[in-house]
């Protein structure tokens, strides 16, 4: 499983508030394009946000799946047709004035499942960051 963790100067409500709107999904992650809707009860688990990756003209549609959500924690599972399923975990803790924000991901499905962890590591970290550094520059701009 690779994690990485960015501490940001927002509040755990702030980035509650952030992952909790599907729509805003593809503004914080890499590599979702677009969303296509949003299920009304999501971040509720079973909900789905449905969204688009690549650049147009060649866009993919898929979905992510809440498998979890509680105070501090998002789990979703996210569809990237054709490299199959990746499990997302996010964890919100309080930290001093602000936020400790981890984010792990983990392949669920072949053909990516094939690849050597050592190897996924390498190529998802940056990504994941990256992920990172948009959910809090997001949440930073929320209101408290």
């Amino acid at each position: 499983m690779n994690r990485v963790e960015r501490h940001t100067s927002a509040t755990p409500a702030q980035v509650w508030s952030v992952l909790s709107d599907g729509w805003l999904y593809a503004s914080w992650v890499v590599g979702a394009s677009r969303i296509r809707d949003v299920d009304p009860t999501w971040p509720q688990a079973g909900a789905k946000i449905h969204h688009s990756v690549g650049v147009w003209p060649v866009l993919l549609n898929d979905e992510t799946t809440s498998v979890e959500s509680k105070a501090g924690l998002l789990e979703m599972s996210a569809a990237g047709w054709p490299f199959g399923r990746a499990r997302i975990r996010m964890t919100i803790e309080k930290d001093g004035n602000g936020s400790l924000i981890g984010m792990e991901e983990f392949v669920e499905t072949a053909p990516l499942k094939w690849v050597p962890p050592v190897v996924q590591q390498t190529a998802m970290s940056p990504r994941l960051n990256e992920c990172l550094t948009r959910l809090a520059m997001l949440a930073e701009r929320q209101p408290g």
